[in-house]
């Protein structure tokens, strides 16, 4: 159903014993039509003993603001847009027979009443503002997004806002282990990112956490298509 391909070498040593995974979906992206939310649900439940779903949605506004909406109207859309989110990855795991799923679910709010995620977030604005080459990986992160909406190059106003975006969900690439509570967790998504690549190679002075991988978690007929 799916193939699992651990992003760098160090993740490949953590995997498959890792016991938890996180699985990042991202609000207006067409991937994640209801019946392969199903299915990624079926096949996370299956390989992880513990599991739970990362929406980034009212941080989507930012995005939505470098792409040219007005702050009001992205604010609104998001919203929108991520409530179907949620409620998707619900019915997946109702699908299953899942107690609860609403508790599986980590949008921004729940994020922010955990410690955890609080000091992974403000190290990476730290190493943001004062690290050189960490802040250009990070524009460079938006940059490669933005562009892939619009096929053109943002400016510096919608990268500052774009990044905003980056940052708040970074600290769950680098210890969603961490903030969940887990000794050692994959984080899950169907893409493999450049920046991330860099990233749990250790290039950067911000790093993943002890434990924490990326797994590369995709349909091998979507694949076999090139989608």
């Amino acid at each position: 159903m799916f193939d699992a391909t651990p992003l760098s070498s160090g993740c490949a040593r953590l995997y498959p014993d890792v016991r938890h995974a996180c699985v990042g979906v991202s609000p207006f992206n067409g991937y994640f039509t209801a019946e392969r939310l199903t299915r990624l649900a079926a096949w996370t439940a299956e390989h992880f003993a513990e599991f739970c779903f990362f929406v980034p949605d009212e941080v989507t506004a930012y995005t939505l603001e470098a792409l040219g909406y007005p702050p009001a109207r992205a604010k609104q859309k998001a919203h929108r847009q991520s409530c179907h989110v949620h409620n998707k990855i619900a019915a997946a795991l109702r699908a299953l027979d899942v107690p609860d799923p609403e508790s599986r679910i980590l949008g921004m709010a729940r994020l922010r009443e955990l410690p955890a995620y609080r000091r992974l977030l403000a190290s990476a604005e730290n190493r943001f503002e004062t690290d050189d080459a960490f802040r250009s990986a990070c524009y460079g992160a938006s940059t490669w997004v933005l562009q892939g909406r619009t096929g053109n190059v943002p400016d510096e106003r919608a990268l500052r806002l774009a990044v905003r975006y980056f940052l708040a969900e970074l600290p769950l690439f680098a210890g969603s282990g961490l903030i969940t509570g887990n000794p050692r967790s994959m984080f899950v998504y169907h893409q493999r990112v450049p920046f991330l690549e860099k990233f749990f190679d250790r290039e950067f002075a911000f790093r993943p956490e002890p434990g924490q991988g990326f797994l590369v978690v995709a349909e091998a007929a979507l694949e076999a298509t090139g989608r």
